[in-house]
């Protein structure tokens, strides 16, 4: 995005990481090895991360597990607990066991959560049994997205400091690539009648990211010590609102679209795993091309239009006819272009707004984010069970929330 010449001057003498600590510039290179490294875990975490969402219809259909809305809705509750938990502890840790250490739990939480996930199979008969260690899964995985992606992401501005903005869009990037990838592989291991062969992809990658980083000198640079202002500044509570908002809404599409597709739209498996990579791919795609049309339509204009796509997005679902897979196909698309540079923004405004407490900000908002992700999440089923609501009602009824960010938008994208 612009940047004044003020921030250019800066940005050539300090580097940011993601809550927006002040960072020296690296004293040495990283090794090509280390770059890749890490911006290769930007990739597997997306693709280990959307993995669950991917496999929906497997852990709702009768023939596998046959979770019931409720059931399938608590296995993400787990996960966006720890999630909040590690996302907020990940500073911490790095600093005191160092960033290497912090990313190599990372992975290994990765290959735990997809071992889990891939001995789950093996219970289905024991209903229960599966149940259980598929919650543990997930735990795993809230654990793993807590501690990988607030280190990666600092370790990327650290390697390459003159051009941090660059460096994290790019990360982040790689990490939308890979939420886009998860369901389009299920869909081809689903063809081939063995839908554990992501978990299975997904263990290997991370596997052999573990091992290959082992020898690597994996740095985030020397973060500042210092401690942001504890006032909390008056317009915080709007923009944690946004950010919860802006969970429920980008999770009711992550987390329910394929289930929505196969189950009360009647579409293939093969269709709703599309759907979800269409999302995942419009949410990549859209941060892309905002970045690069922001001299012509400037980041508060995109700030101010997204939520009104969403929410637009989410009216029109009920209209989709069952079995026609084309509608509901675009109907995600939109969806995503809408959710695509939204938490990105109310981040980077965050920042802007509340410098008191500018090194805090990012992990707040996005714990915040988790919150409205755990809400949406779990929050499905019991609708769908206690209030009998059909599952396309339920999402015509997210049209709420999206109108509520629509208003904090509208607020908080003036200029100051």
């Amino acid at each position: 995005m612009n940047r004044s010449k003020s921030d250019s001057h800066t940005a050539k003498s300090v580097s940011l990481d993601t809550a927006g600590t002040a960072m020296p510039p690296s004293s040495s290179k990283p090794s090509r090895a280390a770059v890749g490294a890490v911006f290769g875990t930007g990739v597997a975490q997306g693709i280990a991360l959307v993995t669950f969402p991917a496999a929906g219809a497997i852990f709702t259909s009768p023939q596998h597990y046959a979770l019931s809305s409720t059931q399938y809705g608590m296995l993400f509750v787990p996960q966006a607990i720890m999630a909040i938990i590690s996302s907020l502890l990940a500073p911490t840790l790095a600093r005191s066991l160092g960033a290497k250490n912090v990313f190599l739990a990372g992975l290994l939480a990765n290959l735990l959560s997809m071992g889990l996930l891939i001995a789950s199979q093996f219970l289905m008969a024991d209903r229960t049994a599966a149940y259980a260690v598929l919650l543990l899964a997930t735990t795993c995985m809230g654990l793993a997205f807590g501690l990988t992606v607030p280190v990666i992401n600092t370790c990327a501005a650290a390697f390459f400091p003159l051009t941090a903005d660059r460096a994290v869009l790019t990360l982040n990037t790689l990490l939308g690539l890979g939420t886009a990838l998860a369901p389009a592989f299920v869909a081809v291991f689903i063809g081939l009648g063995c839908w554990w062969g992501l978990p299975v992809l997904v263990a290997i990658l991370c596997g052999g990211l573990l091992v290959f980083s082992l020898p690597l000198t994996i740095s985030a640079g020397s973060t500042c010590n210092d401690q942001a202002s504890g006032v909390v500044p008056a317009v915080f509570p709007a923009f944690a609102a946004a950010a919860l908002l802006y969970g429920i809404c980008e999770t009711m599409n992550g987390n329910w679209g394929s289930i929505l597709m196969s189950g009360a739209l009647a579409n293939t498996t093969a269709t709703a795993s599309l759907s979800l990579t269409l999302f995942w791919g419009a949410v990549t795609g859209g941060r892309l091309l905002f970045a690069l049309i922001d001299r012509w339509m400037p980041e508060r204009v995109v700030f101010k239009i997204l939520p009104a796509v969403i929410c637009i997005a989410f009216l029109l679902v009920p209209l989709i006819p069952p079995g026609s897979p084309l509608p509901g196909l675009a109907l995600f698309a939109l969806a995503g272009l809408g959710c695509s540079a939204m938490l990105p923004l109310i981040i980077s405004f965050g920042q802007k707004r509340m410098p008191a407490i500018a090194p805090s900000v990012a992990g707040l908002l996005i714990a915040i984010y988790q919150l409205g992700y755990g809400v949406a999440a779990f929050g499905v089923g019991p609708l769908e069970s206690m209030a009998e609501l059909p599952l396309p009602h339920i999402f015509a009824a997210t049209a709420v929330p999206a109108m509520g960010l629509v208003i904090l938008a509208a607020v908080l994208g003036r200029k100051h």
